[in-house]
């Protein structure tokens, strides 16, 4: 890896999360495009280049701005090769295992020893801990379904993909921690999140984190005769996450791990 690159090239919102946190946007030439209110600033600008998706990236695009190092996550691993012929490629991930708090200082930490700045992590990520053991509390002994809605149905995910925080780190009992294993969780009847009857249901809203033209919100799915009668629902303990695009593509930055707890702390 080159040490202080000036070009950059960012396919990973969280990636490009951690870098406006260290303070390093103004060498970011060429970005993913993102609907999220904080990054939209390098969407906006015309002197970065448009590098695709962060699902699909334009290789000519990436090419053109001549990056030193290129950042991507999860979703383009399979381009890893590919872009590697046009720099060297860093990639950054959120491992459930080892916690989303622990994975987001420990990739801040990755990234800042790449331009020396490892001292400003500490700082960025001062207060989380003490953030989530005050969830925690809230957590103890409750039971929960963690889900998100899309096309029209409530996916069930378990403590191994997106949301692991929920389980893995703020503690709620997820009762399909062990069946749910896609990164888009396993279709889940209303008959079934009936038979579960969870102290508290949190859910994502993919379509709208997508932005999705005429699809039903996560509300007009879930509040339905079945769920109504669940004791989530009769005890106000459905949690809609009120930030689902920062859920859904920035799981691994320092502002989006800030803004998930307060969704969480706002909802608890």
């Amino acid at each position: 890896m080159p040490y202080d690159p000036e070009r950059i090239a960012v396919l990973d919102m969280a990636a490009l999360d951690i870098l406006d946190n260290l303070g390093l946007g103004e060498r970011v030439v060429g970005s993913a495009s993102t609907s999220l209110e904080y990054l939209t600033k390098y969407g906006e600008n015309e002197e970065i280049a448009n590098l695709g998706t962060i699902k699909e990236a334009d290789l000519e695009a990436v090419m053109e701005c001549s990056p030193d190092v290129i950042f991507i996550g999860g979703r383009l691993a399979s381009s890893y090769d590919a872009l590697s012929e046009i720099a060297p490629v860093v990639f950054l991930s959120t491992d459930s295992e080892l916690g989303v708090v622990k994975s987001v200082t420990k990739n801040a930490n990755t990234l800042a020893s790449m331009f020396g700045l490892e001292d400003q992590v500490s700082e960025k990520t001062k207060g989380f801990e003490e953030r989530i053991a005050a969830l925690k509390e809230k957590a103890e002994g409750k039971t929960a379904l963690v889900g998100m809605t899309t096309s029209g149905s409530f996916n069930l995910m378990g403590n191994d993909g997106r949301c692991s925080i929920i389980g893995v780190e703020i503690g709620f009992d997820n009762l399909t921690a062990a069946e749910s294993t896609s990164t888009h969780g396993n279709e889940a009847s209303f008959e079934t999140v009936v038979q579960k009857n969870p102290d508290y249901i949190f859910v994502m809203d993919r379509d709208s984190a997508i932005g999705a033209d005429g699809a039903q919100t996560a509300k007009e799915i879930m509040e339905n005769e079945l769920v109504m009668g669940t004791t989530a629902y009769q005890n106000g303990h459905i949690v809609y996450l009120e930030h689902p695009a920062v859920w859904y593509t920035a799981e691994g930055g320092i502002t989006a791990l800030d803004i998930m707890l307060s969704d969480l702390e706002g909802a608890l």
